[in-house]
Protein backbone atom coordinates (compact mmCIF):
# COMPACT_ATOMS: atom_id res chain seq x y z
CA UNK A 1 0.00 0.00 0.00
CA UNK A 2 2.75 2.27 0.84
CA UNK A 3 4.33 1.69 -2.86
CA UNK A 4 1.23 2.72 -4.19
CA UNK A 5 0.71 5.90 -2.22
CA UNK A 6 3.94 7.03 -3.21
CA UNK A 7 3.00 6.81 -6.81
CA UNK A 8 0.18 8.33 -6.25
CA UNK A 9 1.62 11.83 -4.97
CA UNK A 10 5.24 11.84 -6.81
CA UNK A 11 5.98 15.37 -7.10
CA UNK A 12 7.25 15.56 -10.73
CA UNK A 13 11.27 15.50 -11.55
CA UNK A 14 13.04 17.70 -13.48
CA UNK A 15 13.67 15.07 -15.53
CA UNK A 16 9.52 14.47 -16.05
CA UNK A 17 9.96 18.03 -16.95
CA UNK A 18 12.50 17.92 -19.30
CA UNK A 19 10.69 15.10 -21.01
CA UNK A 20 7.07 16.23 -20.79
CA UNK A 21 8.70 19.53 -22.65
CA UNK A 22 10.44 17.32 -24.98
CA UNK A 23 6.78 16.19 -26.64
CA UNK A 24 5.90 19.33 -26.73
CA UNK A 25 5.96 21.50 -29.78
CA UNK A 26 8.79 23.87 -30.20
CA UNK A 27 8.05 26.07 -33.22
CA UNK A 28 4.75 28.25 -34.20
CA UNK A 29 4.47 25.93 -36.93
CA UNK A 30 4.11 22.78 -35.01
CA UNK A 31 1.13 24.31 -32.89
CA UNK A 32 -2.41 23.46 -33.33
CA UNK A 33 -5.42 25.79 -32.81
CA UNK A 34 -5.51 29.30 -31.48
CA UNK A 35 -5.02 30.70 -35.07
CA UNK A 36 -5.76 34.25 -34.64
CA UNK A 37 -3.21 34.03 -31.72
CA UNK A 38 -0.73 32.39 -33.70
CA UNK A 39 -1.09 34.57 -36.63
CA UNK A 40 -0.45 37.86 -34.49
CA UNK A 41 2.43 36.36 -32.56
CA UNK A 42 3.98 35.49 -35.66
CA UNK A 43 3.80 39.12 -36.93
CA UNK A 44 5.17 40.18 -33.45
CA UNK A 45 8.09 37.54 -33.65
CA UNK A 46 9.06 38.59 -37.20
CA UNK A 47 8.82 42.14 -36.22
CA UNK A 48 10.92 41.80 -33.63
CA UNK A 49 13.69 39.23 -35.03
CA UNK A 50 13.68 42.12 -37.85
CA UNK A 51 14.49 44.87 -35.53
CA UNK A 52 16.88 42.62 -34.07
CA UNK A 53 15.06 43.40 -30.55
CA UNK A 54 13.92 41.73 -27.53
CA UNK A 55 10.09 40.58 -27.82
CA UNK A 56 7.63 43.04 -25.84
CA UNK A 57 5.86 41.74 -22.95
CA UNK A 58 3.38 39.11 -23.82
CA UNK A 59 0.09 38.47 -21.22
CA UNK A 60 -0.57 34.57 -21.80
CA UNK A 61 -4.43 34.20 -19.94
CA UNK A 62 -6.86 31.75 -19.07
CA UNK A 63 -7.58 28.26 -17.85
CA UNK A 64 -5.39 25.87 -17.45
CA UNK A 65 -4.95 23.12 -20.79
CA UNK A 66 -4.99 26.09 -23.36
CA UNK A 67 -1.23 26.12 -24.05
CA UNK A 68 0.20 28.86 -22.34
CA UNK A 69 3.22 27.22 -21.05
CA UNK A 70 3.63 25.73 -24.13
CA UNK A 71 3.46 28.99 -25.91
CA UNK A 72 5.89 30.80 -24.00
CA UNK A 73 8.37 27.62 -24.32
CA UNK A 74 7.82 28.28 -28.08
CA UNK A 75 8.47 32.11 -27.97
CA UNK A 76 11.70 30.83 -25.89
CA UNK A 77 13.00 28.53 -28.58
CA UNK A 78 11.68 31.17 -31.53
CA UNK A 79 13.65 34.22 -30.20
CA UNK A 80 16.42 32.31 -28.75
CA UNK A 81 16.10 32.96 -24.98
CA UNK A 82 16.78 31.84 -22.28
CA UNK A 83 13.42 30.82 -20.47
CA UNK A 84 12.55 31.00 -16.27
CA UNK A 85 9.39 29.40 -15.30
CA UNK A 86 7.81 29.54 -11.70
CA UNK A 87 4.52 29.51 -10.46
CA UNK A 88 2.20 32.73 -8.79
CA UNK A 89 2.52 31.22 -5.24
CA UNK A 90 6.20 30.84 -5.41
CA UNK A 91 6.44 34.68 -5.39
CA UNK A 92 4.99 35.58 -1.62
CA UNK A 93 7.29 38.42 -1.21
CA UNK A 94 8.80 41.14 -3.21
CA UNK A 95 11.87 39.86 -2.26
CA UNK A 96 10.73 37.03 -3.73
CA UNK A 97 10.15 38.30 -7.88
CA UNK A 98 13.58 40.44 -7.06
CA UNK A 99 15.66 37.50 -6.64
CA UNK A 100 14.09 35.79 -10.14
CA UNK A 101 14.81 39.12 -11.87
CA UNK A 102 18.25 39.86 -11.31
CA UNK A 103 18.97 36.28 -12.28
CA UNK A 104 17.41 37.66 -15.89
CA UNK A 105 19.65 38.32 -18.49
CA UNK A 106 18.31 40.72 -21.79
CA UNK A 107 15.82 39.04 -23.50
CA UNK A 108 15.69 36.74 -21.18
CA UNK A 109 11.85 35.24 -20.53
CA UNK A 110 9.88 34.75 -17.61
CA UNK A 111 6.71 32.96 -17.63
CA UNK A 112 4.74 33.15 -14.34
CA UNK A 113 2.08 30.65 -14.28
Amino acid sequence: MEERKAILFNQETEEDRVYSLSLRPAQLSEFVGQTELMANLQVSLQAAKGREECLEHILFSGPPGLGKTTLANIVAHEMGARITITSGPAIERAGDLIGILTNLGEGDILFID
